[in-house]
Formats: structure tokens, C-alpha cells, sequence
């Protein structure tokens, strides 16, 4: 079993183009947060809480970039539950969503 293939099958998508998609829009948010700390960082050089600021006040801005790029890609319902999963296990609720 190749390693999209287990992907899909964790991730219960129907192809392995969806796969794709889905780790597209990771790796294109994931780049996406970088580069706007590229152009924020400078102005805060001399700050030692700023790393410390940015991560936390990141998390919001990653969550809501993971679904634009959802949407363009079209994988948002895939994203959008994704989401959901996430801040349940983040609050500690029991949830049960598909």
C-alpha cells in the first residue's frame, strides 16, 4: 500500500487527487504563515515576547487560511470538519463529528 494510499484511507477521501489537494493546501498555509512573518518579524527585531505573541496569536489566522485555500481548492467540507475536530480535541469536548 503506497503512502497516498494509507492517506486516503486515514483521511476516508475518495481519490488519491484529493490527497494531493489536501496536503497542497497544508503545505501552501504552512508557507503562507512564514512569509507573512517574513514582513512582520523586522518591525518587532527587538522584542523577545514577540515569537512568543506571534504563535498564539497565529493559531487563528492558520485556522481561517487552512479554509480559503480549502475553498480554492475545492476541499472545504473536508477542511471544514477538519476544523471542527480540532478545536473539540483543543477544548476538550466530545464531539462527534464525521
Amino acid at each position: 500500500m503506497s503512502f497516498i494510499q494509507k492517506l486516503q484511507e486515514r483521511w476516508k477521501v475518495d481519490s488519491p487527487i484529493k490527497v494531493i489537494l489536501i496536503l497542497t493546501v497544508f503545505a501552501l498555509t504552512g508557507s503562507t504563515v512564514v512569509y507573512i512573518k517574513r514582513f512582520v518579524k523586522p518591525h518587532f527585531e527587538d522584542y523577545w515576547w514577540f515569537d512568543l505573541l506571534y504563535y498564539v496569536a497565529i493559531l487563528p489566522f492558520y485556522n481561517l487560511i487552512l479554509l480559503v485555500y480549502g475553498f480554492l481548492f475545492g476541499q472545504f467540507s473536508y477542511f471544514w470538519n477538519f476544523e471542527k475536530r480540532f478545536f473539540a480535541r483543543l477544548f476538550k469536548r466530545n464531539t462527534k463529528t464525521t
